[in-house]
This record gives C-alpha cells, structure tokens and sequence, in this order.
C-alpha cells in the first residue's frame, strides 16, 4: 500500500511507512507552541523568544537601549510624514475615510508590520492591517476603533529594539500599565517595566507616558486593574525644561508627534497636583530598564 500516488512520470509513490514517519516529523516541527501566562493572553517573561520576527529583533544584534527605541519611534513618525497635533483631542475634525492616513497606499501595510512583528504568533491581530481583518477583508473607516493599533505601534517599537521577551507585548496598552504597576508591587517579576507616578519621576527619552480613556480618568493607585481599561501610550523621544516630546501610534491615523507641558525638572505634574497637560489625563508612567544602556540622542 502507498500513500500520495503521483501523475508525474519517473516518480516513485512514497510507501506508507516513510509517508507517516515524514507526517510526523513535520507536525512535531511546526506544532504551534503556548508561551502565555494563564488567563492573560501575553507572553510570559522570560519565555523562549519567537521566530516570527526579523533575526535581529530577537537575537538582539545590538543592546537594547534607548537610543535605538528613540530612533526607531522617529523613524517611523518620517515614514507617516512628521505629522505633529498639539490640539486637544476634541478640537480635530474627523478625516475622510480616503484621506485617512493608515489606510494609504504604502502605509496600510506599514501598520500590518506592527501587528505581525509587534505581537505574538498566536495572536489573530497578526494578520490585521491599517484596513484588513485577520481574513484579508476590508473594514469600514468608519469602525477602525475596533482595530487601534497604537500598542501594536509600541509592541513593535519595543521588540525591533531588541526587548526580547522582557516586553509584554500585546494589543492593548492596559497590559503594559498593569505589568509595570505588578513590577513596582513587587507582585510580578522579569519584566523591563516599571511603574511611576507621574509627580515623582521625569520621565526619560525611551520611557512611556500613560492616559486613561476611562469616562473618570484613572489614578496611579487605582491600577493593577482586574478587568480590561481604553489607555494610550506614546513614547518619550526629548524631555527638556518645560516640554516633553512624545510619539505615539494611531494618533490622528497615523504616527504623531506631540508635545506635553512638564515641570522644570521634566515631571508631568507637581507634588499632589493635576498634570500640566490640561489636554489629556497622564497618571502614570512607565520607566523602562534597559540596563547598561546606551544614552538616547536625538536628532
């Protein structure tokens, strides 16, 4: 008996025995592997590093450091065009869904890199783009909310520099703000994430910056959160006296920079009080250990 008889003259059929063994040879090379924490979804630190990326993003060629997630985040804020909004956010009108730039030529699929490099293998949104489902389908315009990329953004950012599995990547920014707070609890461990309040530390170029969407702005003590939170967070690319300058994914459909009002000594908000920002609801942030690393420089 023979499996796989073939049309192709000269070709012998492959006998039963040698067809199972390659089966099962196949099917122990590419069954898929579960990396994640239970009940969360992301992958666990210290987790064997996936393959799906480009070779350099894990085996990390360079240190991960600041430097390299700075001119990363800025190099893909060129690509989007250097669109900078220091509006408030109830101040921008709402684009043509032809004028929207996530969903041009060329750019659509820059944002389906950030979602099939900044999340894990396993994930449905890896094959989502700046227009397109896990199936290839294109979305209305008008229902992109269902597919914000900016953490894929951050993910993406993160994992290029060379965070390797100490970055919990994930589509949500919830997860992010949880995991740093867990860190800075004590209740978590192996994470390159570190919660701060927002009036006790400037943040510094590489860090991430936080703000709730929640219809009452959350605080620093009222996360680790059990349940699933809307939050945003951008990247720290300059901190000097006065201004921050941050760049975040989907903000305005596409890469944007901003600028935030900070302290002299670079904090968002003073001892006790409201963040300078009156625009948006910063409450936490993020400081990221990237060990030995090398200084950001800006250009």
């Amino acid at each position: 008996m023979t499996l796989f008889p073939t049309a192709y003259p000269g070709l012998k059929p492959c006998p039963v025995g040698v067809a199972l063994l390659i089966i099962a040879f196949l099917a122990a090379c590419t069954a898929p592997q579960d990396q994640s924490e239970p009940g969360t979804g992301e992958t666990a630190a210290g987790a064997e590093p996936d393959l799906h990326a480009a070779n350099f993003m894990p085996r990390s060629y360079e240190p991960f450091s600041r430097r390299e997630v700075v001119a990363i985040a800025l190099r893909e804020w060129r690509a989007f065009g250097q669109p900078i909004d220091d509006e408030p956010p109830n101040a921008r009108l709402p684009r043509a869904p032809e004028d929207k730039p996530e969903r041009q030529a060329g750019m659509w699929e820059r944002v389906g890199d950030y979602w099939r490099l900044g999340q894990d293998p396993n994930r449905p949104e890896t094959a989502w783009t700046g227009k397109h489902d896990e199936y290839g389908r294109e979305f209305p315009a008008a229902k992109d909310y269902r597919f914000a990329w900016s953490a894929a953004f951050v993910s993406y950012v993160m994992r290029s520099a060379g965070a390797g599995t100490r970055f919990p990547y994930a589509p949500s920014h919830h997860t992010f703000i949880n995991i740093a707070r867990q860190m800075s609890l004590g209740t978590t461990q192996g994470w390159a994430l570190m919660a701060e309040p927002p009036d006790a530390y400037a943040p510094q170029p590489g860090d991430l910056v936080c703000f709730s969407h929640t219809r009452t702005p959350l605080r620093f003590a009222d996360v680790p959160r059990r349940r699933a939170f809307p939050a945003h967070c951008d990247i720290v690319v300059v901190n000097q006296a006065m201004v921050m300058t941050v760049v975040g994914g989907n903000v305005d459909d596409a890469v944007t920079e901003k600028h935030v009002p900070v302290t002299e000594d670079g904090r968002l908000s003073n001892a006790g009080a409201a963040p300078l920002d009156s625009r948006y609801p910063w409450f936490i942030v993020l400081r990221v250990d990237y060990g030995a690393s090398v200084a950001a420089s800006v250009p």
